[in-house]
Parts: C-alpha cells; structure tokens; sequence
C-alpha cells in the first residue's frame, strides 16, 4: 500500500517551514523528526529509509503549493543564498554570490525550484503537486 504523506502549503513561507512540514508530515506531528534540514540531507532522505518507506512506496501530496511557491520564490532564494554566503567555503562564494545576485535580479531557480528539482532528482514521481 501507498504511503501518502501530505504537505499544507499554506504552512510554507520558508525553507524552514518546508522542513518542519515536512518532517511532520512523514515523522507526525510532535515527534521530533527530521526529514532533512539541508538540501543535501533532503535528498537522502528521499531515497527512503529515513522515514518514509524502504521499498520507495510513497507520495508526497504538496496541497496549496501556490502559495508556496510564492512564498518560496525570489526573495526567500536571496535570504537562503545570503546565509550560505556566510557559511560556504571560501572557493564557493563566487558561485553563491553570482546566485545571489541573480535571485535579486529575479532570475535563476528559486528555493521552490531547488526543492521540486530535488524530489525530481531523488524520487521520481513521487511528488504531487495540488
């Protein structure tokens, strides 16, 4: 059976909410659970094993994703890539300040890209977008 696991894009104005939301969503609410707090970690975690089923059963329901994708969109993009400017090795910095400058320009792949990309990327139509 199909381990569906829903998303409440209303609750999404951040990359950080995208994490609680999800992790509640796959973990429960209240149980503490992660499911990823990096993009890398994002990815791993939908190979499976990290909560949602091993076998790869599952889907991931993004309801209202409008809305966040709105709010994930290109100045969510620029906070994101300002943090990572402060914390990224120094040989990274100019492709995240060429990022960034793009993210305030309004061009490039916005926080919703990357996350969309990554389920793409990772888990193969497991997500739906509603």
């Amino acid at each position: 059976m199909t381990e569906v696991y829903v998303l409440d894009g209303t609750r999404i104005r951040t990359l950080e909410d995208f994490w609680r939301v999800m992790g509640e969503a796959v973990n429960g609410p209240g149980a503490g659970g992660s499911f990823g707090r990096s993009l890398d970690a994002f990815a791993d975690c939908l190979g499976g094993g990290f909560g949602t089923p091993d076998d790869g059963d599952f889907l991931v329901e993004w309801r209202d994703h409008r809305v966040s994708r709105e709010h994930l969109g290109y100045p969510e993009t620029a906070r994101q890539l300002e943090i990572r400017l402060t914390r990224c090795h120094p040989t990274n910095r100019p492709a995240v300040a060429a990022g960034l400058a793009a993210a305030r320009e309004r061009r490039g792949a916005t926080v919703f890209d990357w996350l969309t990309g990554i389920f793409e990327e990772r888990a193969p139509g497991v997500l739906r977008l509603r």
